[in-house]
């Protein structure tokens, strides 16, 4: 069954917007290997009106991630590749005076979107990277005094080198926490590997998704439904407590120098309720809190350095706190 004709055939419907979002999967694999994972969050992220750090080594397919997500959504996307000269203007917008006119009028830049991917976002000076710390929080963008909102859906995508720090700016604790999700790009699998080499064998253009079969099955009435299903999806105070209990744990963690905040307990609540959604629950169970609590916290958490220098990792430091947090019955 074609998940865009059967959602066609009942708009709004929760059930059918379920379909075609599932359906992302299958239609990104199609231009991305093995990544299902990194899929799963970006589409937590759009149902949580949130925002996605993509994290992995050059040559991992991020970039390519999120241009094929676009091309499965019926959505308008713009990328933008941050560098060093680059100025807050050119992603805000900015008021261009028109002779003709003798006014000026104000160019939206590329912001100005429903799926931004910020390529590369800590190669530009944190005045720039603070450019987006607005539009991000606030869903809109104020120039010259006036605010302007942004589109909806919107959800920025941003992607970042983490080997490489020659010439870069690493992003500021209050910009990290307006991410909902740090999401890690692994190399593939022998197998992925290979799959990969295939297909480009064989003429795959990852520039022409088109040609690779990739076509949108969902839009943004499915997001919208999908959205409002979420927000109906039963969390019990057990759960809510066990959420709670999890980031002050962090807090507490000798290995530590900066917890999770509330804003990062109300972040899970949220991942947690769209994952037992998508799984097809209205209920969320301790088992979504603990799939969506390394993407949701490792980034708003900081290493003592003498356990850095340990080899303890923030992940490593979750999942002892995973399993050590009782588990509400």
């Amino acid at each position: 069954m074609d998940p865009t004709t059967d959602n066609a055939a009942h708009p709004g419907d929760p059930a059918a917007a379920r379909a075609s979002l599932e359906a992302l999967r299958a239609e990104i694999a199609k231009a991305v290997v093995g990544q299902d994972p990194a899929v799963t969050g970006l589409v937590v992220a759009l149902l949580c009106r949130g925002h996605v750090l993509l994290e992995g080594v050059p040559g991992v397919a991020k970039t390519l991630l999120v241009r094929a997500l676009a091309a499965a959504l019926e959505l308008d996307t713009k990328r933008v590749q941050f560098t060093p000269d680059l100025m807050p203007s050119d992603v805000t917008g900015s008021l261009v005076y028109d002779a003709r006119t003798a006014e000026f009028s104000f160019q939206p830049g590329p912001v100005f979107t429903n799926l931004l991917l910020a390529d590369e976002i800590n190669r530009t000076p944190p005045k720039t990277q603070s450019s987006l710390l607005e539009a991000m929080e606030e869903r809109q963008v104020t120039v010259d005094g006036t605010p302007r909102p942004l589109p909806d859906p919107f959800l920025v995508a941003a992607t970042q080198n983490p080997v490489e720090y020659e010439g870069t700016y690493p992003l500021p604790e209050a910009q990290l926490d307006r991410f909902l999700l740090k999401l890690t790009i692994p190399l593939p699998s022998r197998q992925d590997e290979i799959d990969v080499l295939t297909r480009h064998a064989d003429g795959f253009n990852p520039r022409d998704l088109r040609a690779a079969g990739v076509r949108p099955v969902a839009n943004a009435a499915d997001l919208e439904a999908a959205r409002r299903a979420v927000a109906e999806t039963t969390i019990s105070p057990e759960i809510t407590a066990y959420v709670v209990d999890i980031c002050r744990a962090t807090r507490e963690s000798p290995s530590l120098t900066l917890g999770v905040s509330p804003r990062g307990a109300t972040a899970l609540m949220a991942t947690a309720r769209a994952w037992a959604w998508l799984t097809g629950r209205d209920y969320v169970i301790p088992d979504d809190v603990k799939a969506l609590a390394l993407p949701t916290l490792r980034h708003r958490v900081q290493l003592r350095p003498e356990a850095e220098m340990e080899g303890v990792t923030t992940d490593s430091v979750i999942n002892a706190i995973l399993a050590h947090v009782p588990v509400p019955r």
